[in-house]
């Protein structure tokens, strides 16, 4: 049977979708796969549209129990509820009620797929809403405040259930104020009607929801010093932990080695 690569699975949504694409130089996944080459498969499960509830409906579909021939699930990378928090709708309706969601959350987490391969499980929030932009694309559909207490609820609920956390809300929104001259935090949050203001996130968000390739890269450094503790620091760090041996010490074909 062929050697199995552990997995690092980006578990999520359109964001996680987006992040196999390849925009002015720069891919996520590529990027996250480039730091664990020869030690990981990173594998993407971003489904576009997908809220908590979809997502775990058909949880079972998308992670097997551990196995012969399952690869096991090294790390879990969980981003969804930009969809759960758009607001209720008669047609197409994506909503999750905030209790619901982080019920859903924690059942992802502590479903029994996930926790009997034993991985190291993040919990990502969703990027700030730029409602300004969104509202002219979906107009009544998403608010910023609204998403904004999805993305609070994942910091909860990484907190409640001790497994790590990755604040890309936050990342974004300091990262866009730093990049807006003159913004006033006091007033509140880039993207919000109240502050009437995009600055810097109209070219992280460029259709107030989805994430542009800058915007991508901060979600890569802030994932970046989670990956590679296993290795970091060891004799030959470049080589530990390979699935496949080095070609220095790689086995040849008998006949091929050369007799003295």
């Amino acid at each position: 049977m062929a050697v199995s690569y552990p997995q690092i699975v980006l578990f999520g949504d359109s964001l996680f979708q987006g992040a196999a694409g390849l925009e002015d130089g720069f891919c996520f996944q590529a990027a996250v796969q480039q730091q664990v080459l020869r030690r990981f498969d990173v594998v993407n499960r971003g489904l576009s549209g997908y809220n908590t509830s979809n997502a775990l409906k058909l949880l079972p579909q998308i992670f097997s129990p551990p196995g012969p021939g399952v690869p096991k699930l090294a790390y879990l990378f969980v981003l969804l509820g930009a969809n759960d928090a758009a607001l209720p709708q008669p047609v197409n309706n994506q909503h999750v009620p905030l209790d619901k969601y982080k019920q859903n959350l924690v059942s992802i987490i502590t479903h029994p797929n996930i926790t009997a391969h034993n991985p190291k499980l993040f919990l990502i929030t969703p990027p700030p809403l730029d409602e300004l932009k969104a509202s002219e694309v979906e107009p009544g559909v998403r608010k910023h405040r609204v998403s904004a207490s999805y993305s609070e609820a994942v910091r909860q609920v990484a907190a409640e259930h001790s497994v790590g956390l990755i604040d890309l809300w936050q990342a974004v929104m300091e990262y866009a104020i730093s990049k807006t001259p003159g913004f006033d935090r006091s007033k509140g949050n880039l993207g919000d009607p109240e502050t009437g203001e995009r600055g810097h996130l109209k070219d992280l968000l460029p259709d107030g929801l989805h994430l542009s390739s800058e915007a991508y890269r901060l979600l890569y450094e802030a994932v970046k010093p989670h990956l590679g503790t296993e290795w970091e620091g060891t004799k030959d760090e470049e080589r530990v932990g390979y699935v496949l041996p080095d070609w220095k010490v790689a086995p040849w074909l008998e006949e091929d080695v050369l007799k003295p």
